[in-house]
């Protein structure tokens, strides 16, 4: 039993620590999954809290493992992770007969599942978090009450305050096809064996006025008696999808100009605002000054924007304005306005509207060591985020350690 106990507290615990911190460094990505759900379910007016709903869900779920895991209010802990998984498991099984979204999200961008793998993988956690759950009250404290929800409260709030230096800063850890070192031709290559798309083809006849339905094996081919009246083409098994499998640029004339930006020699900025007028307008203004300072100094340089033409047109700035899939865009880059650096279809930059490198630092002549400097993650976030870790290590530690001390070893 004390072996069961333990082995459960590690899944459970390392599960839900993982699921939370993997959404964490994206907490974009999960608002925009918030989105999505919101869109399919006709609950579109809920989409201003697509990101309050998304931070809440994954620190909920860190804080609940870490729970769990370290001991520290393990039984509010354990409420937390059951009441959880019997609000997702139903709700995976739903999605997976529905697949109004092709995936749930549970694990952001760093592990992609299918609705019914998603509804397997609750089922297989389910058991350890019953198990729990049914054992809840044999679990001791592991201190006082007061000291156990100040490390609650401590490790909340640093999980929260992490989450929105990702949001600033562009994510610690970068899951998205996009990421600096990927070339963008490569990651719309479909390898060779991997399957393609199935469809089923019906061709319609019609004999005598009356019209029937036939596929490629029966359709009367030499039988002139019949009349062909339409052909329809049902997709009936989705084949492989490359990584990169939208990247389409148009300027606003309507000519495309993706070919010319991804086998360009020299350096391509490309300054990436989903909606313009949801951007901050000092953002913008010194995303367009540097767009300026590009033109001037011979570096291609494009606004690329799914807003509306009018939009981008009443801006009248003098610089380049294209239009691109929304959703496109936002995989590109976790920030509005956003950007990204291109050299012959390789990713060699991407910043956001609060890490953007000073616009004198954009030269042709830009070497890979002045690049590799440009592109180092923000000092605030890599300091805080070795913070966190270090919090959350001493704290599972020290719960070891006075679990230990007090020779409580029969809560585990």
């Amino acid at each position: 039993m004390k072996v069961l106990k333990l082995a459960s507290r590690i899944i459970i615990g390392l599960v839900f620590m993982f699921s939370g911190f993997v959404k964490a460094v994206d907490p974009l990505g999960s608002a925009y999954k918030f989105g999505d759900y919101f869109q399919a379910f006709h609950l579109d007016f809920l989409q201003p809290l697509a990101l309050i709903l998304g931070v809440m869900l994954f620190t909920a779920e860190f804080i609940a493992g870490f729970s769990v895991l370290s001991g520290y209010r393990i039984k509010t802990g354990i409420w937390g992770v059951m009441i959880l998984m019997v609000i997702f498991t139903p709700l995976t099984l739903f999605l997976a007969l529905t697949n109004p979204v092709s995936d749930c999200g549970c694990f952001g961008d760093a592990i992609l599942f299918t609705n019914w793998q998603t509804f397997g993988k609750n089922l297989i956690i389910l058991i350890p978090a019953i198990f729990l759950f049914v054992n809840r009250k044999k679990f001791d404290e592991v201190c006082t009450p007061m000291k156990e929800w100040l490390a609650i409260i401590a490790i909340t709030i640093l999980f929260a305050m992490f989450s929105l230096l990702n949001l600033k800063y562009l994510q610690l850890i970068d899951f998205l096809p996009y990421k600096i070192g990927n070339n963008i031709p490569e990651g719309m290559i479909i390898p060779e064996g991997k399957p393609a798309d199935e469809y089923l083809t019906t061709f319609i006849y019609e004999k005598d006025g009356a019209e029937k339905e036939f596929t490629l094996e029966n359709y009367p081919a030499d039988d002139t008696t019949w009349t062909f009246v339409d052909q329809k083409s049902v997709l009936v098994k989705k084949g492989y999808i490359p990584p990169i499998h939208d990247f389409s640029i148009t300027t606003m004339n309507g000519e495309d100009i993706t070919d010319w930006i991804l086998s360009n020699p020299g350096y391509t900025m490309l300054m990436i605002s989903t909606k313009l007028d949801k951007a901050g307008k000092e953002h913008l203004e010194k995303g367009f000054e540097l767009g300026e300072w590009c033109s001037e100094n011979g570096m291609g340089f494009y606004v690329v924007t799914a807003s509306a033409s009018d939009v981008a047109i009443s801006y009248n700035n003098g610089l380049t304005f294209c239009t691109a899939d929304e959703i496109t865009l936002k995989t590109i880059v976790r920030s509005n306005p956003g950007y990204m650096l291109l050299r012959e279809g390789n990713i060699v930059g991407k910043w956001s509207w609060s890490t953007l490198p000073p616009k004198e630092t954009f030269v042709n002549e830009m070497t890979g060591q002045q690049l590799k400097k440009m592109t180092r993650k923000s000092p605030v976030l890599i300091g805080y985020s070795l913070g966190l870790a270090v919090a959350v290590l001493f704290l599972l530690i020290s719960s070891a350690l006075l679990t230990k001390k007090r020779g409580n070893w029969k809560g585990y």
